[in-house]
Order: C-alpha cells, then sequence, then structure tokens
C-alpha cells in the first residue's frame, strides 16, 4: 500500500496569502496610486469625524480601478478618527450585485449598523422576510438614536444593480423628513458614469455635486500595488521579473489592479501545486490562462446545456476556420452535431438564435447584423470574445 503524505501540506510559497485575496481590505497605508482620490473621499467625511454631516459623494470608474477598496479603507479610518474625537461615527457597506432589491438592501443596512454598534444597542433579531423596505429603514433609524450615533454613512456599491432609488432618497431625506436625529450620508459607487442620469428629480436635487471618477491604473501604478503586497509571499521566492510582467500584462489589458492581484495569486498557488521553490514568469504565463478559465466559467455557470453546446459550437468553428465570425446557421449547423453527439434533441433554430443573443447581452459573444453583399441580402453574425482555447478549456471544466 502506498503511503500517503500530508494532504494539507503547501510548501513554503505563501506567508500572508489573504494580503493578495481579491476580498481583503488592507491597511490605508498600503493604498497606492490614487492620492487624490483619498484626499477628496477624505474632505467629503471630514464633517462627520467632527460630528457634523458627511457630504454624499457618487464615485464613478471601471471594475478594479479601486472604488470599493478606497471606499472601504477610508470610511474605516474615517470611524477609527471619529472615535478619537470622541463620536460616534457608523457604517454600513451594501454590494448591490448581492443585495439588488430595496427590501433586501436596507435590511442589509439594519442588520450592519446593528453588528457595527454592539453592545450601544440592545440585542434584537432583525428579520429575513416578512416585512417591507419602510420597516428595515425605521429599524435603522431607531438604531441610530438607540446608539446615539452621530454621524451615518452608507456605502452603496453597484448602485447600478439596485431595483429602484427609494433607499437612497430616503438616506438623502433622512434628517430633513424627522426620520433620525443622526447626520446620514451616501457614498454611491457605480461602473457606469452615466448612473446619476437614471435617478428620479427628487433624489438628484438633494444630492450634492460630489463626484469623484477613478481612473484605470497604469503599469507603473500597479507595479507599486502588487509591490507593497509583496510580503503576502516567503522572503526570496517572488522571481524578480513576477511582479513587473504581471503589472504590464495587467496595464496593456485592462488596468485592473483586482484583477492584477488575482493573477499574483494564482502564479503563487500554480507554484505551490508544483511544489516549486520560487514563483515564476511562467507561473504568471500560466496564472493568466487560469485567470481567464475561471472568469469564463463565472459568466457561464447556471447556464443550461444547450447554451455550453452553442459556445462549444463557436469555439469549434473558431479554431477550424480563418474567419472569427460566423452565420446564425453556421453556428446552428455545428451546435446540432454537438449536441446530437451528447445525446440530447437540438433545440430549434430560433431558439438558438434568441440564446445567441442573449450570450451577446451578456458580454460572451458580440452579435451583430452584416450585409451580404450584392443581393446578398442582410444576415446576423457571431463571434466569441475569448480565444476558442480559454472557451473550450472553461467549458471541460465545468
Amino acid at each position: 500500500m502506498t503511503e500517503r503524505g500530508d494532504i494539507f501540506e503547501t510548501g513554503e510559497i505563501f506567508r500572508e496569502r489573504e494580503l493578495v485575496r481579491v476580498g481583503h481590505v488592507p491597511d490605508l497605508d498600503r493604498v497606492v496610486g490614487r492620492d487624490g482620490e483619498i484626499e477628496s473621499m477624505g474632505s467629503a467625511l471630514a464633517p462627520a469625524i467632527r460630528g457634523g454631516p458627511p457630504e454624499t459623494t457618487i464615485v464613478y470608474g471601471k471594475t478594479g480601478t479601486g472604488k470599493s477598496l478606497v471606499t472601504r479603507c477610508v470610511t474605516r479610518e474615517a470611524r477609527r478618527r471619529a472615535t478619537a474625537n470622541g463620536n460616534t461615527f457608523a457604517y454600513a457597506y451594501i454590494d448591490c450585485s448581492d443585495y439588488g432589491t430595496e427590501a433586501q438592501a436596507s435590511r442589509q443596512m439594519a442588520r450592519e449598523l446593528h453588528e457595527r454598534l454592539g453592545d450601544a444597542v440592545d440585542d434584537r433579531s432583525i428579520p429575513r422576510r416578512g416585512i417591507g423596505a419602510a420597516d428595515y429603514r425605521d429599524i435603522t433609524w431607531e438604531l441610530l438614536t438607540e446608539g446615539d450615533v452621530d454621524a451615518f454613512v452608507v456605502v452603496l456599491d453597484e448602485i447600478d444593480k439596485l431595483d429602484g432609488d427609494a433607499l437612497l432618497r430616503s438616506l438623502s431625506r433622512a434628517q430633513e423628513s424627522g426620520k433620525a436625529d443622526t447626520f446620514v450620508g451616501a457614498i454611491c459607487i457605480s461602473n457606469k458614469i452615466e448612473y446619476r442620469e437614471r435617478l428620479g428629480e427628487r433624489v438628484d436635487s438633494s444630492l450634492q455635486d460630489n463626484e469623484l471618477v477613478f481612473d484605470p491604473y497604469d503599469a507603473t501604478q500597479i507595479e507599486a500595488i502588487l509591490s507593497r503586497r509583496r510580503d503576502a509571499f516567503a522572503d526570496g521566492v517572488l522571481d524578480d521579473g513576477v511582479i513587473p510582467k504581471t503589472a504590464a500584462l495587467a496595464a496593456r489589458e485592462h488596468g485592473d489592479a483586482r484583477k492584477a492581484i488575482d493573477m499574483l495569486y494564482e502564479a503563487g498557488r500554480l507554484a505551490e501545486q508544483e511544489q516549486a521553490d520560487h514563483v515564476t514568469e511562467v507561473h504568471v504565463d500560466d496564472a493568466v490562462d487560469r485567470a481567464e478559465i475561471n472568469r469564463f466559467q463565472k459568466l457561464v455557470s447556471g447556464q443550461t446545456p444547450h447554451v455550453k453546446h452553442i459556445l462549444r459550437a463557436l469555439a469549434l468553428l473558431t479554431e477550424q476556420a480563418d474567419t472569427r465570425t460566423f452565420r446564425t446557421a453556421e453556428v446552428y449547423d455545428a451546435y446540432q452535431k454537438i449536441a446530437e453527439q451528447a445525446g440530447t434533441t437540438p433545440l430549434s433554430y430560433d431558439r438558438v438564435q434568441r440564446l445567441l443573443k442573449e450570450q451577446a447581452f451578456l458580454g460572451v459573444t458580440e452579435s451583430k447584423h452584416t450585409g451580404g453583399g450584392h443581393r446578398g441580402g442582410s444576415y446576423r453574425v457571431h463571434r466569441l470574445l475569448r480565444s476558442p482555447e480559454i472557451v473550450t478549456k472553461g467549458l471541460d471544466g465545468q
């Protein structure tokens, strides 16, 4: 019988791996490349540190530009400063991609506030269901009064995913309407620069003109961000070219610090799995592919087998042809063969056409009408937005 080794042995690549996990919120002094944004957000929250009204702020920028990170770091520091000044500053962080309805977001606000106030308020049960959004907000106002809170800030991350503006309207008018004696503000984070245009006139008029835009990071900034997290790894295990290469790739592709950190972590994990002594640039290259596969798998997770057959058909066509765009009829023919090989009855042509449009909407494929030349009419063509190798590997791993 073969003797099994220690199944929990992971080698000596990482020292503090949480420093390179995407959800990790570092200390404010570890945040680099965002000095101006930190100062602007600090100015908006400065009155709350002294027990005054915080300024409601709308933060824009693409994914991975540091919006959420800076906001969470600065609000955490504001609470520490307020406490040192003898004032009570509380905040709640709500990811609207997880809590997308007004009731869910309002419930999470009340739950987070209750948890942060701790012994300052009575222990109570906040129901998970059975009451409405306004009831959860009433609980919040009661907690603010009970906890004698001077200032309260609600961070609404990905606010464009929220299904209405009642919560923001309520927050912006909480003191004016007599709901709370506490000064209340909000930080609204959105990937969409046009978000404010969607707001109702009553909400927009109650907001200060305090907007902050986060631009994508450049290679130098990403390299500085990764260098600040070098101590996630054991001494001497990172080859000299690993961080510069990771930063250069990230800046060239997307300027997304979150993806860059994840890429560095994946490179470390690959070295760990190989039981290597060092993390090399080869591990970075492999990590890029792994990260792309992981992102693709998240995009198509929960999709039906037929959608995956359609994507596999597009990948197969792309691998075998010189072109990267294909008519619906070409995709359908390839899909039929794959579905039959999988032992399932193919969907109708119209249904496959609708599913292809859905995938374009989700950002998995691109779909557009094109002209067919003289007397050729117009038709729709489709192409993958990822390499066929990534799509195939991602589908194989589902």
